[in-house]
């Protein structure tokens, strides 16, 4: 007998998560729960203007759990920051790890705790299931609603010598809980709410799409697409609307949920290539790589993007193929420009020189074994061409 594919075998990974106004307040609880001596708050020095790192320190103060703070993280977590994490993690006897802030803080936390039970530096595991052993248990509270790194299975570093961002797969990073407060959000500039909303919705579309999705990732990713469309423009013109935050930081999980058990595809693999390149925000990297991914892969899943049609509110019944794609293609651009990332990659300072290398490297990125169409490398090439 033939299994439909609907029931192909799949694992669905993630941590346990508290979503709610003020969640961020019980960390101190958690890090006590967890056996925790001496924590390392790891953030970044925005995070801790914005005073969601000292919120978190009051509550691990009246909890009696001791703390070290490492908050000279940088966008896009650099490989010797997390050494440097790393090392100040045993200088000061801590058994536990706090990640306070977005993708950034929470990756360089993952990597601090991979080096710190595995004893080897962190670009060793690059790639998927290379972490052998478990890392100290992790309590993340993120503050941005994009990368979803507080409920994933991924971790991305940049390799500043290479000029390389690298991924690392692996269960061993799950965080052990996610602290999901809308509250911290609210200080996210109108820039920063467009790039980290455009990420979740690549995470949601790539997922949606991926040739691992299953019919949990399908209802999480489909949510997201929903909540996105039509949240993250209003978002950007009340920051402080707590509700509309909310759904953001909801659709952000949901993506995340979705996209950590079914993977991703092009849109991220050119994604980290080009960020390692250019060092540039990654969801606007992922912006402006999207609607040239979705053409060149609509043939391959044409019944899976015109749902995702449809959960953007678009009328996807009744047109050809090609329409269909045009159709989808230019909602993406709208809302592009609507959130005001209009870049492309010249203005990014890429020039048509170095597209083979990017290429390359992106061809190798496990993000790309998962996209619905395979590309040979002349066709990635081709697609970031287009996006000059």
């Amino acid at each position: 007998m033939i299994e439909p594919t609907k029931f192909a075998l799949r694992k669905f990974v993630a941590p346990e998560f508290v979503f709610g106004i003020d969640a961020r307040k019980l960390a101190g609880r958690y890090a006590r729960n967890y056996g925790a001596r001496k924590v390392l708050v790891v953030s970044d020095p925005g995070v801790v203007a914005a005073g969601w790192t000292n919120d978190v320190l009051v509550c691990l103060r009246e909890e009696g759990v001791e703390y070290a703070v490492f908050s000279s993280v940088t966008s896009n977590p650099k490989a010797d920051e997390v050494m440097k994490g790393a090392e100040l993690y045993q200088r000061e006897g801590c058994n536990a790890l706090v990640a306070v802030g977005g993708g950034s803080p929470i990756d360089c936390a993952k990597g601090i705790g991979i080096v710190s039970a595995n004893k080897l530096d962190i670009v060793e595991f690059e790639g998927v299931d290379k972490v052998e052993l478990p890392i100290p248990p992790l309590i993340c509270i993120p503050t941005t609603a994009g990368s979803a790194a507080d409920v994933s299975q991924f971790a991305i570093i940049m390799d500043a010598r290479r000029r390389v961002k690298f991924a690392i797969i692996s269960k061993m990073i799950v965080p052990d809980i996610a602290l999901i407060d809308p509250v911290t959000t609210t200080s996210m500039p109108a820039e920063l709410t467009a790039c980290t909303g455009m990420d979740a919705l690549c995470h949601a579309i790539e997922a949606y799409v991926s040739t691992a999705h299953s019919p949990i990732t399908d209802l999480l990713a489909l949510q997201a697409i929903r909540l996105i469309t039509a949240n993250m423009l209003p978002t950007m013109n009340e920051l402080d609307n707590i509700v509309l935050r909310g759904e953001m930081l909801l659709a952000c999980l949901e993506a995340g949920l979705a996209f950590s058990n079914a993977s991703l595809g092009a849109v991220h693999a050119m994604a980290h290539s080009l960020g390692g390149f250019v060092d540039a925000p990654h969801g606007e990297c992922n912006a402006i790589l999207l609607p040239y991914v979705i053409e060149f892969n609509f043939p391959a899943a044409p019944d899976r993007y015109r749902e995702v049609g449809k959960a953007m509110g678009l009328d996807m019944g009744g047109t050809a193929p090609m329409d269909a794609a045009s159709v989808l293609v230019a909602a993406i651009v709208r809302l592009n420009e609507g959130a005001g990332l209009t870049y492309t990659l010249s203005q990014l300072g890429v020039g048509k020189g170095v597209i083979p290398e990017l290429a390359e490297i992106a061809m190798h990125d496990p993000c790309i074994f998962t996209n619905p169409r395979q590309p040979r490398c002349q066709d990635i090439e081709a697609i970031y061409e287009k996006a000059l």
